[in-house]
């Protein structure tokens, strides 16, 4: 549900810079472009009037929509632009583009976002263009303040958004990061008794904190790299992902818009999901998981769960503790993998003495193909500690 939308306002806005020359404001060929462009993502766009003046123009009544058969226009309202260029082949960049705030009401919930904004973007002439450039379509969007309402009470809002992407020098890969900040979630709320005792008792009636991305891509051996994917809110602690997989070269992510494509446009969703299915395990073949790694970082929210659960159980939580740590190598023993077992119960054991970190890393000898770990959760589910090289520690 959110790779549509997110779709949507990242093709809408590049459709804005395109449609900005002052010499070549040619409507229905600037759109028949921009339409030829982003159809391999399955959106169409429209606008009912452009004005310009000198390099910067004003677009009104801009509407996107999704090529599936039962897809409505989403309207996005009138968009101002500046500092349009265009090169000699027709590619164009855009400064800046300025979208309206957002104020969408249903039912008893409202959603206001102000503060809109793209810049560097960037759309080639070609739709096949496969140059990296085409890969990073804007260099740093941003937004301001995010709210939720319902009922008229507050009940979610992000302070900002932020992110950027940069192609190298050499052109060799891309760069990225994205920033959620100052996030704010009002749980006090919660109709759930059950839940709403439990947000009590965890001291998580108000929920803050922030969420950060860094990661890079590699052109030539399509190495998607996720140096840190950061969920980090006070009174909880930092929960971090990390990931390196290979193989998603420009050709394979054509190949998977192209897939995308004819799952929008066809008719008989089922069946187009079951050729999509088998497609993607076709392409899967050519990824190889490189490394991964899951790290939490308590923040004070371990002990609290622990005395909360063994209240519900009549216990304290240092005796939950105690059993959690006879009850887990019992339960890791069913998996049969003896090395593996060994690790959790450790790890486990002096986390649940002195909660401070967790970690669950992979990084195996050599990059291993997607087939083959497949093919050993299907046949020998044991042997994927060995496959990938799994590690379990606690407090390093």
């Amino acid at each position: 549900m959110l790779k549509v939308p997110f779709r949507i306002a990242l093709a809408s806005s590049t459709f804005l810079a395109l449609t900005s020359s002052a010499f070549a404001l040619d409507g229905a060929d600037l759109l028949a472009k921009i339409n030829a462009k982003y159809a391999e993502n399955g959106i169409s766009f429209a606008a009912a009037n452009v004005a310009v003046d000198g390099a910067d123009v004003t677009m009104t009544g801009v509407t996107v929509k999704t090529t599936a058969a039962d897809a409505k226009p989403v309207t996005i309202g009138d968009v101002a632009f500046t500092g349009v260029e265009t090169d000699d082949a027709g590619n164009y960049t855009v400064d800046e583009i300025k979208f309206p705030d957002l104020n969408v009401t249903q039912d008893k919930t409202t959603v206001t976002a102000t503060g809109l904004s793209l810049s560097g973007a960037y759309i080639p002439a070609d739709a096949a263009d496969k140059s990296i450039d085409s890969f990073s379509p804007f260099e740093s969007a941003n937004s301001g303040p995010i709210k939720v309402s319902e009922d008229g009470k507050e009940v979610f809002s992000v302070a900002s958004m932020e992110a950027n992407s940069t192609v190298r020098e050499d052109e060799s890969g891309i760069d990225y990061d994205f920033a959620v900040s100052g996030i704010n979630a009002d749980l006090s709320t919660t109709p759930d008794p059950k839940a709403r005792d439990a947000i009590d008792k965890l001291g998580l009636q108000t929920l803050q904190g922030d969420i950060s991305t860094k990661g890079s891509w590699d052109v030539a051996k399509g190495t998607m790299a996720a140096e840190a994917i950061t969920f980090d809110f006070k009174n909880v602690g930092k929960l971090s992902l990390a990931y390196s997989i290979s193989g998603l070269t420009p050709d394979l992510i054509k190949q998977l818009q192209e897939a995308t494509k004819q799952l929008n446009a066809s008719a008989d969703k089922q069946a187009a999901d079951q050729a999509l299915g088998l497609q993607m395990m076709g392409l899967m073949q050519q990824l190889t998981f490189d490394s991964a790694q899951i790290r939490f970082e308590d923040g004070s929210i371990t002990r609290k769960a622990l005395d909360y659960a063994g209240q519900q159980q009549g216990v304290t939580g240092d005796q939950l503790a105690q059993s959690l740590k006879a009850m887990v190598p019992l339960m890791i023993g069913q998996l049969n993998m003896p090395d593996l077992q060994n690790a959790i119960s450790t790890a486990a054991a002096t986390y649940l003495d002195n909660p401070k970190s967790l970690t669950v890393s992979a990084k195996p000898a050599a990059p291993v193909a997607f087939p083959m770990i497949m093919g050993a959760a299907m046949g020998a589910p044991n042997t994927i500690p060995q496959v990938l090289g799994v590690k379990v520690t606690a407090n390093d």
